[in-house]
C-alpha cells in the first residue's frame, strides 16, 4: 500500500513540474517573440541606433499566481466609443466584456475591449485589447500603464496572463499614438509580471 502511494505522489510530482516547465517556457518564447520584434526594423518603435543598442527587454520574474482564471462577461448590446490616446487620434473601440477574477483574497474586475478597424481584417477579428494601470506604474513599470492581448474565448472563462503583459510604443517613442487605459482598469494592486519601465 505504501509502494502505490509513493508511486502516485511521484507521478503527480512529476506532471506538475511538467506542467510547470511548460509553462515557463510559453513564457520565455513571448518574451523572445517581443524582443525579436524590437530588432525588426519593420515593427519596431526604436530608432536605428536604438534598434542596434537593444539587449532585450527587462522582465519581472515570471509569477505563475500572476496567471488568473476569471469568469468573461459578454457586454450585452456594446455602445461604440472613441478610446482617448496620447495624441489627437481617437479609434473606434466598444467594450466587449468583463473578466471578474480573484487575486490575494479580493476579487477585481477588468474591462476588455475590441477594436473596430482591426476585428475587420482576417487576422485580428477574433483580438481583445486589455489596457491596464497598476500601483507598479511610474516606479518599476512605464507610467502610462501596460497592455495585454487576448482572443475571444469560447467559454464563459478566460486567462488573463499579466507575465503577459507589455509595454506601448509611447514607452520607448514621444512620437507614437497609444491608447490611454481607461480608469475602469486601473488596479489597486501591484502587478510586478511582465514588462518592466525602459531603463
Amino acid at each position: 500500500m505504501r509502494t502505490i502511494v509513493t508511486m502516485i505522489l511521484i507521478c503527480t510530482t512529476t506532471i506538475l513540474f511538467a506542467q510547470n516547465q511548460s509553462y515557463i517556457e510559453e513564457i520565455k518564447v513571448f518574451q523572445e517573440e517581443l524582443n525579436s520584434e524590437f530588432k525588426n526594423p519593420d515593427e519596431s518603435p526604436l530608432t536605428k541606433k536604438e534598434q542596434r543598442e537593444f539587449k532585450g527587454h527587462d522582465f519581472y520574474q515570471i509569477n505563475e499566481l500572476l496567471r488568473v482564471e476569471g469568469k468573461f462577461i459578454r457586454a450585452q448590446n456594446p455602445v461604440p466609443f472613441k478610446m482617448k490616446t496620447t495624441t489627437k487620434r481617437t479609434p473606434t473601440y466598444e467594450k466587449y466584456g468583463e473578466v471578474v477574477f480573484d487575486y490575494g483574497n479580493k476579487q477585481y474586475k477588468l474591462n476588455i475591449y475590441q477594436s473596430h478597424s482591426l476585428r475587420q481584417t482576417e487576422k485580428y477579428k477574433n483580438h481583445l485589447f486589455l489596457p491596464f494601470t497598476d500601483l507598479t506604474n511610474g516606479e518599476d513599470t512605464y507610467g502610462g500603464g501596460r497592455y495585454i492581448d487576448l482572443s475571444i474565448p469560447n467559454s464563459d472563462r478566460i486567462i488573463i496572463d499579466f507575465n503577459k503583459a507589455y509595454n506601448p510604443y509611447c514607452a520607448y517613442s514621444s512620437t507614437s499614438s497609444c491608447p490611454i487605459p481607461p480608469k475602469e482598469n486601473d488596479l489597486d494592486l501591484k502587478i510586478e509580471a511582465g514588462v518592466k519601465a525602459v531603463k
